[in-house]
């Protein structure tokens, strides 16, 4: 199975002191051991390791990019990417949808991936199934 790994599941994951953490580790080893094929994109991994360093430190970042890193496929951003996803961000009009969730939504369908571990609901608003499945209805 391929899966869209978001910051916030990235983050709950290495921060134990996270609300989200005992339920993201699980998803994480589940992953892991299942073989499964983690992607994400280059946005993705700038708000990942910005909010790593600023809250938890340089060490996490390290740990970030020595062990988890090397396990994923990594959607690199382009120019016409961007601009689809500025695009939809302009036209969705929200102060809470972010231009990193929106060019994550379009990297989800130019992969053709349908799944994502997160805890943003924004994904399930998009119509793809969210991990951990139980937490659905009640993300921030």
């Amino acid at each position: 199975m391929n899966v869209f790994v978001d910051t916030s599941a990235f983050y709950a994951v290495m921060d134990a002191d996270d609300e989200h953490h005992p339920a993201a580790l699980p998803v994480w080893v589940d992953l892991l051991e299942g073989a499964h094929r983690l992607y994400t994109t280059s946005y993705v991994l700038v708000e990942t390791l910005a909010l790593l360093q600023s809250r938890i430190g340089m060490d996490c970042v390290r740990l970030f990019s020595a062990d988890i890193q090397p396990l994923l496929q990594v959607f690199w951003v382009d120019e016409g990417t961007h601009r689809s996803a500025h695009h939809a961000l302009l036209v969705a009009g929200r102060r809470d949808l972010s231009l990193v969730d929106c060019v994550s939504f379009e990297a989800l369908r130019q992969l053709r991936l349908t799944e994502a571990f997160c805890f943003d609901a924004h994904f399930a608003e998009q119509g793809v199934q969210i991990m951990p499945e139980h937490l659905k209805g009640g993300i921030a």
